[in-house]
């Protein structure tokens, strides 16, 4: 690849990974679109490190209260807010990694496609919109329950097939069942530390058995990309969590709709 399709890949991942529009849905698109070269694994991996980078920057100091905390109670017995999200994030995590592991290869094969791309980016920004349109929106993550947690984990599976979004699925399932805006964000960030982690190492056992050399990937430009993904995603991050009480969710479900009727219109005229 050319250091603009670096770059703007790069930048593609890292802004859309923590927006609720579909970051593996604007990855294929420029290949299908514009007719730009496969990025190839290593690229996916590196893009995915610096996106994991940046959450678990942002959020260092949850993550050490979580941790901690959730050690603590295993050897106490004892319950406290930190406590019950780690367990809640575990809880929420277990269902997509199983069907991550187990429909990998599924996926990959038969729902890469524009036109599955063009209906999930509208069924689920129209899901995003009545989601943050219907829900009380009153909870603080403090009151957060088993069953939410339970709720969201599994709408998560969803976001396997491309343009349905995991950010989007998750905050809009949390919006649902009475958790405020901020803390649906701040509960999918923390969920998608696991997630982001399982998924690139499966990508990385991937690339392993494939063979580094094979992907002909310059060192250069994986740098380059972990970089660019990682910074956008850390900027990304702060300026929703900062807004998005404000703004609320219909902003994306326009933008959503608005590409799905671009899509439509790529494939018609195709």
């Amino acid at each position: 690849m050319e250091i603009v399709q670096i770059a703007l890949l790069a930048l593609i991942q890292g802004i859309t990974e923590f927006l609720p529009i579909s970051s593996s849905a604007h990855l294929i698109l420029p290949k299908d679109i514009l007719g730009w070269p496969d990025q190839g694994l290593a690229f996916d991996v590196a893009v995915h490190v610096g996106s994991l980078a940046a959450v678990m920057i942002y959020f260092r100091k949850d993550i050490v209260q979580l941790i901690s905390q959730w050690c603590v109670s295993i050897v106490t017995r004892k319950q406290t807010d930190g406590s019950r999200l780690g367990w809640f994030i575990i809880v929420a995590t277990i269902p997509t990694g199983l069907a991550g592991l187990l429909l990998h290869d599924v996926v990959e094969t038969y729902f890469r496609s524009i036109t599955i791309i063009m209906v999930t980016t509208v069924v689920f920004g129209l899901y995003l919109g009545f989601a943050d349109w219907h829900g009380k929106r009153a909870l603080a993550l403090s009151q957060m329950t088993l069953m939410m947690a339970i709720v969201i984990g599994l709408s998560q599976v969803l976001a396997l097939v491309p343009g349905t979004s995991r950010s989007g699925i998750t905050m809009a399932t949390a919006l649902l069942v009475g958790i405020n805006r901020e803390a649906s964000a701040r509960f999918s960030f923390l969920m998608s530390i696991p997630i982001i982690l399982l998924s690139g190492l499966l990508q990385g056992l991937d690339l392993y058995q494939e063979g580094i050399e094979s992907a002909q990937t310059l060192w250069l430009d994986l740098f380059i990309g972990a970089s660019m993904a990682g910074i956008s995603a850390y900027i990304c991050i702060h300026f929703f969590l900062r807004f998005i009480q404000q703004i609320g969710m219909w902003p994306f479900m326009i933008y959503r709709l608005a590409l799905g009727a671009a899509l439509a219109g790529i494939i018609f005229f195709d």
